[in-house]
């Protein structure tokens, strides 16, 4: 749609100013007027708020946003007036003009669900999925505590995984760091007076003095390589199923770091399902949904698995124990659940415990990161400390005195 400038007035004959999204004048007068505003005059521009369209809608603003909607839907307060009042107190110019679409949407008749499918980088399909079901069960109000709570886990969920990733990215960083610190700077001056020695130079210093060398004359191929390699890598993933699959796989496996990424994985998948699950969405529809919003293909692969056996007539905790890839813990409080017929409370017990073990796993990787780091530097000082001096005493050690 295209941008307007407009100049309006309020109940108060105040003037304001602004920029909105409109289809034409009169579109952009009945949005106006929606605001209680009184459009004066307007004029259409090609220019885009940059920095409306970068500001991205944050994790806080759905908690705000699903805060309170359950508040005023507890209250009684019909939806369409609910929304209007938090467009109209809203900050965010973003997520506000996104609230005023949902009030346009909804008053051409929509369902909510349907209106906030039309904005998936905001709202996600678990989102839909859930308002879908609370509409159809009269209970929104829940729908919307819910949510309250699982955006916060995913949001501290999410802080661990890059908290998690980070420590060792800036540790290879640091390595890498003083690699070409000693490679660049050190070794080539030092270079020259070991080789006027006259001596037979050992194999670790003709690779160290190699590996310098390169580095110093070629050192435009170490800074654009790893950023090709990378890109190819990247692109090679995203373009090819297989490719995607083994890298995915890899993650899963990798040591130390590989069953920490698992647990956040089914600890998320399992907290998905359980939500879906209360609110009175079918077994099978859940798993299609929690498969279309986990981003890992092997633990997607592992959930169709288990949906098209359950849809053969499988029982849940068996079609999920037969992909082999959830642990005992997970299939057990499933056919606990089973038995029991609360297989949401069972679910989110195990959620619980993986949420606690992943807090413990991310201290220990941390902690162990340390001597690792140590360890790495000791080794590359110590083999340019042997390639350097162990020349220089071969040689003094053999002066006849």
């Amino acid at each position: 749609m295209p941008l307007y400038r407009y100049r309006a007035m309020n109940k108060n004959g105040r003037i304001r100013q602004g920029n909105l999204d409109a289809a034409n004048d009169i579109d952009l007068e009945q949005r106006l007027g929606r605001m209680n505003l009184d459009l004066i005059r307007c004029s259409e521009t090609e220019e885009r708020r940059a920095s409306v369209g970068q500001k991205k809608v944050e994790k806080a603003d759905l908690i705000n946003f699903c805060f309170h909607m359950e508040q005023l839907t507890r209250a009684g307060v019909p939806l369409l007036e609910g929304l209007v009042d938090l467009r109209d107190s809203v900050d965010h110019p973003r997520f506000k003009e996104v609230i005023a679409n949902l009030v346009d949407e909804i008053e051409g008749g929509k369902n909510l669900s349907d209106a906030l499918e039309e904005h998936p980088k905001i709202f996600d399909t678990l989102f839909v999925n859930l308002i879908r079901a609370g509409e159809l069960s009269g209970e929104l109000a829940k729908i919307f505590n819910s949510l309250v709570e699982t955006i916060k886990w995913q949001d501290e969920l999410q802080k661990s995984t890059k908290k998690l990733l980070m420590t060792p990215m800036i540790v290879a960083t640091t390595v890498l760091g003083v690699t070409i610190f000693l490679m660049v700077f050190l070794v080539p001056q030092l270079v020259g007076f070991i080789e006027s020695m006259g001596e037979e130079l050992p194999g670790h210093t003709r690779a160290l003095i190699a590996v310098s060398n390169f580095m110093v004359n070629y050192w435009y191929v170490c800074v654009i390589a790893p950023p090709i390699i990378v890109f190819a890598i990247k692109m090679l993933i995203e373009k090819n199923e297989a490719a995607r699959y083994q890298f995915d796989r890899l993650k899963l496996v990798f040591p130390k770091i590989g069953s920490v990424l698992t647990k956040i994985l089914l600890a998320r998948f399992t907290n998905f399902f359980a939500m879906m699950y209360a609110a009175g969405i079918p077994v099978l529809r859940c798993l299609e949904i929690a498969e279309s919003i986990i981003d890992n293909l092997v633990i997607k692969r592992a959930i169709m698995q288990a949906h098209d056996a359950i849809q053969d007539g499988d029982s849940i905790a068996d079609s999920f124990r037969d992909t082999e890839l959830f642990p005992p813990l997970v299939v057990r409080m499933m056919k606990v659940g089973e038995t029991t017929g609360e297989l949401d409370k069972s679910l989110l017990n195990v959620s619980y415990f993986f949420d606690r073990d992943i807090k413990d796993s991310i201290e220990k990787v941390q902690a162990l990161i340390a001597p690792v780091m140590t360890a790495i530097l000791g080794l590359l000082l110590g083999w340019v400390m042997m390639s350097v001096l162990g020349p220089i005493y071969n040689t003094i050690s053999s002066v006849q005195i």
